[in-house]
């Protein structure tokens, strides 16, 4: 299979690489580095990048990024991060990207636990995982091509468990084992609109 996967250079995305790339041939996509490069906010970007790509049999997006703070300091501008990059990123990946799938082709989307457990200083983090659940669950209803959309939804990975640990308090790092599994089983096996949640 050829598989791009933006976000390929990241904690989570280096994993997904060196597991899919034994078999398959892999093509990453960073905002500075990769084989291709682009800035996911921009619609513009993300379809000069699959000009490039070319035909797919599988697009993965470990990328996307969300303002976090109190929500007492967020402002309205803070909240465009996420709505443009996070969520409108994955959004357009999946509307300009099905152009470049093969038949019975996939796209994986990245979300995360706060869709479902919040902390604090997530309120647009958090706004914006849902919304990608959401997404998902319906665009899969007109897809052509019998092309599939799913989404995986992890909790604290373990490979960022020091960083996070603070922020996550009682929640179990997820091994990266069980992680890799849910993106392979998005791109190998044959379920549509499901949201693959993960945890420890």
């Amino acid at each position: 299979m050829k598989i791009l996967i933006i976000g390929g250079n990241g904690t989570i995305g280096k994993k997904v690489v060196s597991h899919f790339e034994k078999d398959n041939e892999v093509l990453i996509a960073g905002r500075t580095n990769g084989d291709v490069t682009l800035e996911i906010s921009n619609s513009k970007s993300i379809g000069e990048m699959f000009e490039k790509t070319g035909k797919l049999d599988a697009i993965i997006c470990i990328a996307g990024e969300a303002k976090w703070a109190d929500f007492n300091e967020l402002t309205e501008e803070d909240y465009y991060i996420g709505l443009k990059s996070k969520l409108m990123g994955q959004v357009n990946l999946v509307r300009i990207g099905k152009e470049f799938l093969n038949p019975k082709g996939s796209i994986t989307l990245t979300t995360g636990i706060l869709a479902d457990e919040p902390v604090v200083q997530t309120s647009s983090a958090a706004m914006v995982n849902g919304a990608v659940h959401s997404f998902v669950k319906a665009v899969v209803l007109e897809m052509e091509h019998n092309l599939r959309v799913n989404v995986v939804s992890p909790d604290m990975v373990e490979d960022a468990y020091e960083k996070y640990k603070d922020v996550f308090p009682g929640h179990n790092p997820v091994p990266m084992s069980k992680v890799i599994n849910a993106y392979v089983k998005s791109v190998m096996g044959k379920v549509n609109g499901k949201i693959i949640r993960v945890s420890a």
